[in-house]
């Protein structure tokens, strides 16, 4: 499957995007990382499906953030450039999970020994040093800070956490369940039919959150409200979540306390 992201005029990410297509390390990284979730822990799909919706929902909310007069970290205290912050919330997105190959616990921490090496690989060329080190020191403060948790000391490590969170539609749910189980966390995690990332009304983004049933509401307040409270994107992002239609769907026939 092949890892595509807008890149539109940054030519240091299409060449970054290059380098992550050419590289199978990375790509059997998140292999491995999915079968420690999915098929080993029951969880939700943690590999390339999910690396690519995080990727893509990370540049949509950094331009969106820019477009709204917000500026990116890595322009504040180092002079780098806006684009040069789309290639770090790109990378994080791609490197953020691999620490689940090692273990799930901790994996924030375990995907940073991984990522140090890897984060310097697909940019060498692309920057030369100071520069280098400075993404790379960037794009690992992504990473670690990415839990919910975990307090974010920049706009980019804020994006990160807040597009992974975004991957939350029909199953996809960030928060961890037992398959089979019927609790509030499998229930809602089927409830949230569609998540759309787009210009808000009164801040720089909106996350439009579309439900079929309100158990979705724990997704959002347990999931995405908690990442926003623990960033620096709180003053830039409104979440809308609605439910459609007259009649709630039905998410069992059924529910009885033994």
């Amino acid at each position: 499957m092949e890892f595509k992201i807008p890149v539109r005029n940054n030519k240091k990410l299409h060449d970054l995007a290059g380098k992550i297509n050419a590289d199978r390390e990375l790509f059997q990284l998140w292999k491995c990382a999915n079968i420690n979730a999915v098929d080993r822990l029951g969880m939700s799909d943690h590999g390339e499906v999910h690396i690519r919706i995080v990727a893509n929902a990370a540049l949509r909310i950094v331009r969106l953030l820019v477009r709204g007069g917000v500026e990116p970290s890595v322009v504040t205290n180092h002079e780098l450039t806006p684009e040069d912050a789309e290639l770090i919330v790109v990378l994080a997105a791609c490197l953020h999970d691999t620490g689940i190959a090692v273990h799930r616990d901790h994996h924030e921490r375990y995907s940073l020994f991984i990522a140090f090496r890897k984060a310097r690989e697909l940019l060498e060329g692309i920057y030369d040093e100071p520069d280098l080190t400075t993404m790379v020191s960037e794009t690992l403060h992504a990473i670690v800070a990415h839990g919910s948790s975990e307090n974010c000391l920049t706009i980019e490590a804020g994006v990160l956490k807040i597009a992974d969170a975004t991957d939350m539609t029909l199953g996809r749910s960030r928060i961890p369940f037992e398959s089979g189980q019927v609790n509030i966390h499998s229930l809602s995690a089927q409830a949230v039919d569609e998540v759309n990332i787009v210009k808000g009304k009164k801040k720089p983004v909106c996350i439009e959150i579309r439900l079929s049933n309100s158990a979705g509401i724990f997704q959002v307040d347990q999931l995405l409200r908690n990442k926003l409270e623990s960033s620096p994107l709180a003053p830039f992002v409104e979440v809308t979540a609605t439910i459609e239609g007259e009649v709630e769907r039905r998410l069992l026939d059924s529910y009885t306390i033994s």
